[in-house]
């Protein structure tokens, strides 16, 4: 019974301070919110075990070439077969190589992102069907049936999980594949595929070029552990094999790329890149926590000042300091169980927006939802918080409980008690610096992002997918695509039209670089031919994207297939090889290895231009080495590119009447304005902008609040000091630009990519402070204004 005397005493208690008790609550909601959220997120994505059989033992093995900037180079079947006879330490390996294909035979024709798999992925994997079966075996070889199994993802979001999908026969571009089954929700890793089909659904994966190409690079490697092996043991045989490898086909690994094995758990592969930003906002959630218990804790400490003649009476009258303090922890628990179940509600649509974020990072996020760790988190939380603020307050002395003092009414502020008030006031300004400062930074980088110059004309110049079928012999394809120019360009309202290789921004490292050389460049002894883009287009290409010509001219309908073998080069690539000669009407050959594998002459090719830049790969630009080829003599691309002069999405509708008219089953998907595909891109950049804003903001907001608490409660006890807010705010930006370069140089020597914010963001997180502490001291400074000087006087 005692127990609900202190509730029903610590509701009328709190019931005479509501302002403080909202205060309270909407403090530590805000970060017990902050913290549940990110905890949730943290959770799922870092700390959640995978679906996999036996996840523990399934291990992701991957090649870097660090010396050519490839981090993941991944293997061929060649090197796979070698690793394979070598590696005992792995009872079975899997293959997965991510390719696109046309499907038809589900509703609209469309591109889909697939997996081409071994009959081992499965088994090796540790999947497993909930519908239907799974790739295996039998399924292997080039007289084996095409088969294909869709991924959860895409069987629930694109077909309503459909069972009858089961049994029914696809178009994957010109082979047939039958629909066997469907793989339970999983991380889709290395890439988020709508299908997975076996190897004879891909031509390519049967040519000489995919089986003997050593370097025609493409797939990834999944390996699981064989019995009584571990990590460490399968990473030395895959270095020890990798280099016998390497020795016996030397040509195939140069020196200078520097190719390297290594294996890691393939749940740390998957987490690894959104460990660090997630561990970083676990930080700042923490650190939101804690300023939101210290900003509670200045709050309590301040009322239990005031309430120190009450708590001496109560104690004079035989209350013990046990029943004191039980009192106290039962306000704590009101105080702290409401902020709780107010912060998960608010953590409930943050969860959404961080795994958005998270998503950036992990594949993992994709399918996050809200688990109960979420409420569990809030309880856990709110229980630390009322037991540290039930302790917060002094209980009354021996001499309090004897009586004295109980007769003065007035409120007696130590000067130790107000030091506390103040340094915590002080730090939550100074935490709520950092973050601020933090967070201008990130603005300022995308208003950067999105000032910069592209050198490319992005207004009214759309953008459409139209995907080439590699398939089908190139005189069945381009009739399509040089009828499609022709009757796209006499539409009403079109300017330019063209065909390049990829949108830009949007498919940055979608193609590929590869070394070539040109006719009169000298290369420094031990320096390797140098290394540039390859890119197809069509005549026109360059003025629909509004990029001048330079030197030379532009391709014509001249550049056929049987006429000179020409090519267009960038600035950047003339002025490196040739900085002070003319490039026009030189030479250019190719001469990577990987060339012979796709189908690409090696012979001369005339330069016949200069173009400006293009970076299609960087938002921010830089100098770029591109080769262009003409779209009649190296076929490619499958983007179309329309310069209008009115609105450009109202050719949508025409453009793909005129495609599908040329060819009902070819896909055009993903029209947008390149002004929307920058912005698509920045996305993210924004996200980031926004998450560690808000985090900024609900800090501020807590200072805000302690500041204020902290001088309404320094006004009522001591009406002389009233410019405590300016001066506490100074204390609190002084204090974060010194712990913001200790926590910058810190996280720099384990992160590369942190670096100390601009003059901007730190000045505009000081002026922010500055004006909220003042606006915080204003309600204050005018309720003591009306304070009678010599009852002030005689209050001190």
């Amino acid at each position: 019974m005692s127990i609900i005397t202190d509730f029903k005493f610590a509701v009328r208690s709190l019931a005479r301070v509501k302002g403080l008790a909202i205060t309270v609550i909407a403090t530590l909601a805000l970060g017990i919110g902050a913290n549940a959220a990110i905890f949730s997120v943290v959770r799922g994505v870092l700390l959640r075990p995978l679906v996999n059989k036996d996840e523990d033992r399934l291990i992701y093995v991957r090649q870097s070439a660090l010396g050519i900037k490839a981090e993941n180079a991944k293997f061929s079947v060649p090197e796979i077969r070698d690793l394979r006879s070598r590696v005992k330490t792995l009872s079975s390996i899997g293959e997965f190589s991510t390719i696109d294909f046309t499907m038809v035979g589900l509703g609209e024709p469309r591109v889909v992102r697939a997996g081409v798999v071994s009959g081992s992925y499965f088994d090796v994997m540790g999947l497993r069907p909930v519908l239907g079966r799974l790739i295996d075996a039998t399924d292997d070889g080039p007289q084996a049936a095409g088969v294909a199994v869709l991924t959860h993802r895409f069987w629930t979001s694109a077909l309503a999980s459909d069972p009858s999908v089961i049994g029914k026969t696809i178009r994957l571009s010109d082979r047939a594949a039958t629909i066997i089954g469907v793989v339970e929700p999983s991380v889709p890793y290395p890439a988020q595929t709508e299908i997975i089909a076996n190897i004879v659904t891909s031509p390519h994966h049967l040519s000489a070029t995919m089986t003997e190409g050593r370097v025609h690079r493409m797939t990834d490697l999944f390996g699981r552990l064989a019995p009584g092996s571990d990590l460490d043991a399968a990473r030395a045989e895959l270095r020890t094999a990798h280099a016998t490898m390497v020795n016996e086909h030397r040509e195939d690994y140069p020196k200078k790329a520097d190719f390297q094995i290594d294996a890691v758990r393939l749940r740390d592969q998957i987490t690894s890149p959104a460990r660090t930003v997630l561990l970083v906002l676990l930080a700042a959630s923490g650190l939101v926590f804690v300023i939101a218990c210290s900003n509670v804790a200045n709050l309590i400490l301040a009322r239990s000042v005031r309430r120190e003649g009450e708590l001496a009476i109560r104690a004079a009258l035989g209350a013990t300091a046990g029943a004191l303090r039980r009192t106290l922890l039962a306000e704590s628990l009101l105080l702290c169980g409401a902020g709780a179940a107010l912060g998960v509600a608010i953590a409930w649509p943050m969860v959404a927006v961080l795994a958005r974020y998270a998503a950036r990072f992990s594949v993992r996020a994709l399918d996050l939802t809200i688990d109960p760790s979420l409420l569990w988190v809030g309880v856990g939380l709110a229980l630390v918080s009322a037991v540290l603020l039930a302790f917060v307050p002094r209980l009354p002395s021996s001499d309090a409980s004897n009586g004295s003092g109980l007769s003065n009414g007035s409120v007696r502020i130590t000067s130790g008690t107000n030091r506390r008030l103040r340094l915590f006031a002080v730090t939550q300004i100074a935490a709520s610096f950092v973050l601020l400062a933090g967070a201008g930074t990130l603005l300022t980088t995308l208003y950067a992002l999105q000032r910069a110059r592209t050198g490319i004309n992005t207004h009214n110049v759309l953008a459409l997918h139209v995907p080439v079928n590699f398939t089908r012999p190139r005189e069945q394809s381009m009739p399509l695509y040089r009828e499609a120019l022709r009757r796209v360009a006499a539409l009403p309202g079109v300017e330019q039209v063209s065909i390049g290789t990829l949108v830009p921004w949007r498919e940055a490292g979608a193609f590929f670089e590869a070394q070539f050389t040109v006719e009169g460049y000298a290369k420094a002894d031990g320096e390797d031919d140098p290394r540039g883009r390859f890119r197809t287009v069509s005549p026109g290409f360059f003025a629909s994207l509004g990029v001048p010509i330079i030197a030379g001219r532009d391709f014509n309908a001249n550049d056929r297939n049987d006429s000179e073998k020409v090519v267009i080069v960038s600035q950047s690539l003339a002025q490196r090889l040739f900085p002070n000669q003319d490039a026009v009407n030189r030479r250019l050959m190719w001469t990577d290895p990987v060339m012979k594998f796709i189908d690409v002459s090696t012979g001369p090719r005339r330069i016949i231009g200069i173009a400006a830049d293009i970076d299609d790969e960087n938002v921010i630009p830089g100098p770029t080495l591109t080769v262009y080829h003409p779209l009649e003599q190296e076929f490619g691309g499958g983007r179309v590119f329309v310069h209008a002069r009115t609105d450009p999405y109202s050719l949508v509708p025409p453009i793909t009447r005129i495609i599908r008219d040329l060819s009902p089953e070819q896909p055009v998907e993903r029209a947008a304005t390149l002004d929307d595909v920058r912005a698509e891109v920045l996305a993210p950049d924004r996200l980031n902008a926004l998450v560690f804003g808000v985090f900024a903001a609900v800090a501020l907001t807590i200072a805000v609040v302690g500041v204020a608490g902290v001088l309404a409660f320094s006004v009522s006890a001591r009406t002389r000091e009233f410019g405590e807010g300016a001066v506490m705010a100074g204390g609190g930006i002084l204090a974060g630009v010194i712990s913001g370069i200790v926590l910058s140089r810190l996280a720099t020597s384990y992160v590369t990519d942190v670096h100390m914010p601009g003059l901007l963001p730190i000045l505009g997180a000081a002026v922010l402070l500055v004006v909220a502490a003042i606006l915080a001291s204003l309600m204050p400074a005018a309720r003591a204004s009306r304070v009678d000087v010599v009852q002030a006087l005689r209050s001190e």
